[in-house]
């Protein structure tokens, strides 16, 4: 008898065993359930993969992305922010103040009302005080403040423009960096194929007698070499975009499409507005915002020493206070206050008052005046304020020198990297062309008995390498040109691009030919 039915015509033979046969089946139940709670999640969660929306970026994008949300666009923009309002603060010493206090307070003892009289026991007071304050004459403190903010906050806004432009360049950097890997995976991908191709060929021609089985190994050879070449390119490329994705702050997982590629021949277009003839260095250098800020917070350090020196001379201001009190007994005041002799107005002489009754209401004061300070004896502070001034200007000039050294050298790299660039793209695009001419020559040679594997071998690694060159010759080219621009103080052109094609399919694995006999 089979063992798996066994205990099921036990269960229904036997009366005495049912029960336990429906326990274990309850038991057998409760474990199925237990299982499909626990699994189904589980599947579902394996059959549904949620997959964002592909990202697609043109060179455009990259650019206005990279320019508002780069870390030191932003932090420039703070710092903008920042001279802002000290220039705010700047002008607020030279303008009028107008301050408005008022207050309440209860006296519970008054010991002057015990000592003189009983007068100055005054049980409530309220009073609202108003002061008026003009500055008219801080020895220059205020012009020199507000001339020195408005400096600094001027090379803030040449900072800001600087570290736009410099984001946006290291965008486009980042950007034709990327396409150029996308570009050398697809010469990759296609030297790969012709290997598997020639590898075909080959073999056909041992069949039909024509090649050696020395040909064979030498083709498979080639293309079992081609393929790492074609997983680093593709590794290559992987990174380049994590790269591009990080400086564009765009989430690691999302999936982007690049959608622009360089246009090579409309880059040489465009380079019609960069000559290296008839540019002053060092004028071109002075016009660059990084300098010019730099030029402009020296100035700003040298108008601290005057503010320090300052200090010297005294400090004249006009000001004018006024109020209203009053001192009621009990409860608020009335609006207007009231002051009656003894007999006027039905008034009495009080236990606590003498010669007069009073109504508790509001009562002004009004003054005005002029305040001069001076400090007389401050010699240590006032001449160590000049001292610090005076060493931070110092500071200043020499990091003004040092920044107009640095664009000057900056310029003259920029012309003489764009000079190589430029030739060097020329010979390579005459020398692909050539490449591929000489590669299906080649083929054609070797397919007809006129050539050898050998010969092909060396045209095929000779078009490889004038395609590469050639990709990297127009980012290099573009590249020279927007880090000229760049180094000139100009506004950096976006690259001349058209769309990108569609990425081609990876070949097909071809393991198992390779190792066929």
């Amino acid at each position: 008898m089979d063992p798996r039915t066994s205990g099921f015509i036990a269960c229904n033979v036997q009366p005495a065993a049912r029960v336990n046969c429906d326990m274990h089946f309850s038991a057998f139940l409760r474990a199925a359930l237990v299982v499909a709670l626990v699994h189904t999640p589980l599947l579902l969660a394996a059959q549904v993969v949620p997959r964002g929306d592909t990202l697609r970026l043109s060179i455009e994008d990259a650019v206005t992305r990279a320019e508002r949300q780069s870390d030191a666009a932003r932090s420039a923009v703070a710092q903008l922010d920042a001279t802002s309002a000290q220039l705010e603060l700047a002008r607020a010493t030279a303008l009028p103040s107008l301050r408005v206090t008022g207050g309440y307070t209860h006296s519970y003892a008054s010991a002057r009302a015990r000592a003189v009289s009983a007068n100055f026991n005054q049980t409530n007071t309220y009073t609202v005080a108003g002061s008026f304050n003009q500055p008219l004459f801080q020895g220059g403190r205020a012009f020199l403040g507000i001339r020195a903010a408005s400096r600094l906050r001027s090379a803030a806004r040449l900072t800001e423009q600087d570290a736009r432009t410099a984001a946006g360049l290291d965008a486009q950097r980042a950007y034709l960096t990327a396409v150029l890997a996308d570009r050398l995976v697809e010469i990759q991908r296609t030297n790969l194929t012709l290997a598997s191709n020639r590898v075909a060929q080959v073999q056909q021609l041992e069949t039909g007698g024509r090649a050696a089985r020395y040909d064979v190994l030498r083709a498979r050879v080639e293309r079992a070499n081609a393929e790492p070449l074609v997983l680093q390119a593709e590794s290559d490329r992987e990174i380049a975009l994590l790269q591009l994705k990080q400086l564009l702050k765009i989430p690691m997982g999302q999936q982007v499409a690049l959608v622009s590629s360089l246009d090579g021949p409309a880059v040489e277009t465009m380079l019609a507005s960069f000559t290296n003839d008839s540019v002053d260095i060092m004028l071109a250098a002075d016009a660059r915002p990084s300098v010019r800020a730099a030029a402009l917070t020296a100035r700003a350090r040298h108008d601290a020493i005057s503010i320090a020196r300052a200090d010297y001379l005294p400090s004249l201001s006009a000001f004018v206070t006024g109020g209203v009190s009053a001192f009621p007994t009990s409860g608020l005041p009335p609006l207007l206050g009231r002051r009656d002799t003894l007999g006027t107005n039905s008034c009495a002489a009080a236990a606590d008052r003498s010669g007069f009754c009073y109504n508790g209401g509001f009562f002004k004061d009004l003054a005005a005046g002029v305040q001069l300070t001076w400090n007389v004896f401050d010699v240590f502070r006032m001449h160590g304020n000049i001292d610090l001034a005076q060493a931070n200007a110092r500071l200043a000039d020499i990091e003004y020198e040092r920044q107009r050294q640095a664009a000057a050298l900056e310029i003259a790299q920029s012309q003489a990297e764009l000079t190589r660039a430029r030739s060097f793209y020329g010979a390579r695009q005459q020398a692909a062309s050539e490449a591929q001419e000489t590669f299906r020559l080649a083929s054609l040679r070797y397919s007809r008995g006129l050539g050898t594997q050998l010969d092909v071998s060396d045209a095929q690694l000779a078009q490889l390498t004038a395609e590469t060159n050639e990709a990297r010759a127009a980012v290099d080219l573009y590249l020279a040109t927007a880090e000229l621009a760049y180094s000139l103080g100009r506004p950096v052109p976006l690259p001349p691009s058209r769309p990108a094609p569609a990425p081609a399919p990876a070949p097909a694995s071809t393991t198992s030919t390779s190792s066929a006999p």
